[in-house]
């Protein structure tokens, strides 16, 4: 069996071991061997050990990050510096794929790209996170754009407790966040995250919201 042959029988790009070993069961005396080889030669791509994609030539349509950082890792939605770039909150592109979970810290190095994961606390975790889905990819998870900022303020340890005003300033000169949109974002589902978090300065953030609202 080839990997185009192999391709008609794929219901997704990203695909398991097990899912491979079923196609090709049959058809082929050593499996392992086989996958292998086909890593070998480009028509697979390892992303970690019992995780494909189909070679760059095969894909009928490029991989999805977000679908792949859930995957490598669950737990996991993609938010922090990556969410915001995706949403225009801040200027930069990353391309560094970063996502919170419950697990332990952990990083993957992969044809596809870099993703790396910081733990959040189970309190906070399920607050604010959307669930997205396509025809191709199926559904996969990310952080608002409110949550991608609690999380991102949340993780950055070095800044410890701000005022309103400090606050303020580190979202414009430290993440250079664009303030128009950050005014718009919704300030009660910032206060839910703040308060899952337990969290001083996702309060003030809320807070910063509020006041520009209420002198408008």
């Amino acid at each position: 069996m080839n990997i185009v042959e192999i391709r008609k029988q794929l219901s997704s790009p990203i695909f398991t071991h097990e899912i491979l070993e079923s196609i090709l069961a049959g058809s082929v005396n050593n499996i392992n061997a086989k996958i292998s080889y086909m890593v070998k030669k480009g028509e697979l791509i390892r992303l970690k050990k019992g995780l494909y994609a189909l070679g760059e030539d095969y894909q009928t349509a490029s991989i999805d990050t977000i679908t792949l950082a859930n995957m490598l890792y669950a737990p996991s939605y993609v938010s922090f510096d990556y969410a915001l770039s995706y949403y225009g909150l801040i200027p930069e592109r990353v391309y560094e794929i970063t996502s919170a979970t419950l697990r332990l810290r952990k990083e993957f190095d992969t044809p596809l790209g870099r993703f790396t994961y910081k733990p959040v606390p189970l309190r906070a975790y399920a607050v604010g996170i959307d669930w997205l889905y396509d025809d191709v990819n199926g559904g996969k998870l990310i952080a608002t754009v409110e949550k991608a900022l609690c999380d991102k303020i949340r993780s950055d340890r070095g800044i410890g407790r701000l005022s309103q005003q400090k606050l303020q300033e580190y979202l414009e000169f430290d993440l250079r966040i664009d303030m128009d949109m950050f005014y718009a974002l919704d300030v009660d589902l910032i206060a839910a995250i703040a308060a899952a978090y337990r969290s001083s300065n996702l309060t003030n953030l809320s807070r910063l919201i509020r006041k520009r609202k209420h002198s408008a």
